[in-house]
């Protein structure tokens, strides 16, 4: 609870204490609070212990920490059944995206090329259309074509 808290700090809050409530009246007043902190911590406890009792014996092993999100989730995967972190350390997100991108990049060339000799297959134009695959600029091997709003 009071894990960042230094010496220089509680030496400072005694002080502060020393000055406040007088050397008189403090050695009561640490006897209180530690009196209050014990009730507090009894009453929790057997607060705990009636939940606990009213669960019934299937919740016997029961931990209120376990109500935080986060160490419920770490105590299910201790036993790692399910084979997560070979499925974590197996999977390299930037390898996949490459081989996506390098197979995108190989099927819009495939498909370019196989367009173009589709179309000088054919003798050029049909019915008298402008061929559009010569009309094509040429792109370089990264380079995407241009953007046409109105095609879409």
């Amino acid at each position: 609870m009071f894990n960042d808290v230094g010496p220089l700090e509680l030496v400072t809050i005694f002080v502060l204490a020393v000055l406040v409530f007088g050397p008189d009246k403090l050695p009561k007043l640490i006897q209180d609070v530690q009196r209050t902190i014990r009730k507090i911590r009894e009453f929790s406890d057997s607060a705990k212990a009636d939940i606990r009792d009213e669960l019934g014996p299937e919740f016997k092993d029961f931990e209120f920490e376990d109500l935080n999100p986060k160490t419920f989730i770490r105590k299910q995967l201790d036993g790692d059944e399910l084979g997560l972190k070979e499925i974590r350390n197996g999977f390299d997100l930037k390898k996949e995206m490459a081989d996506v991108s390098d197979a995108m990049k190989g099927r819009v060339s495939e498909s370019s090329a196989a367009g173009s000799s589709a179309a000088e297959s054919t003798g050029g134009a049909a019915g008298g259309s402008v061929d559009m695959t010569k009309k094509r600029e040429k792109l370089e091997a990264d380079e995407h074509p241009p953007y046409d709003s109105d095609a879409t």
